[in-house]
């Protein structure tokens, strides 16, 4: 039998109650203090309705990190496109935007920061989501662009990217890294670090 609109109306609201909590629980408490427990409480549900509708905490863990990569999706859409033959200008741009789409997401920087010291089979999986819409993102924007055979612009893209990641990471946390506060005047001189850096790449 199906269900009565009000019942599904009720349904819907209920399940986003429980995910919103679950956002604010992360922002506020941070991952420990994430579990079926508070989330009723936060939502004002019985706990019950956490396992009926998503299966535990882990179910809304996952529609919590489909909503943060939606985030970071239209962040990196809003970045305008520019035809380039330059594999250094393709690198600053993938490399700032991507940077911004974080700083404009705390939840994908606390479910990052939730990965670097618990492992599971939800975290593996909301990274390779995370990692594959980036990747997907890039590939459509530089279809024209060959990767040189001399050196490995593999190798120095992932290490920039792991280090822009982890000033976006660390600015969530503290209020500057090596001496350079990760404030606006901060970002500025990051970006002019990055500009320094990239002529390691091919041009």
């Amino acid at each position: 039998m199906a269900e009565s609109p009000l019942r599904l109306r009720d349904r819907s609201a209920t399940e986003a109650a429980i995910v919103e909590a679950g956002e604010r629980i992360l922002l506020r408490d941070g991952f420990p203090g994430l579990n079926v427990q508070t989330l009723a409480s936060e939502a004002g549900c019985d706990r019950k309705l956490v396992y009926r509708y998503f299966e535990g905490a882990d179910g809304v863990v996952g529609r919590i990190a489909a909503r943060a990569h939606a985030s970071l999706a239209d962040s990196l859409n809003r970045t305008p496109a520019v035809e380039t033959e330059s594999l250094r200008a393709f690198a600053r741009l993938s490399l700032s935007a991507w940077v911004a789409a974080l700083r404009s997401s705390p939840l994908t920087l606390r479910l990052m920061a939730w990965a670097l010291v618990e492992t599971s089979p939800l975290l593996t999986r909301i990274e390779d989501e995370r990692a594959a819409l980036l990747q997907a993102w890039m590939r459509e924007r530089r279809p024209r662009l060959r990767v040189p055979p001399e050196g490995d612009p593999a190798a120095l893209n992932a290490v920039l990217l792991a280090a822009v990641q982890h000033l976006a990471l660390s600015a969530d946390a503290r209020p500057g890294v090596g001496g350079v506060a990760l404030d606006d005047a901060g970002w500025t001189r990051i970006e002019t670090a990055l500009d320094r850096l990239l002529v390691a790449f091919p041009d």
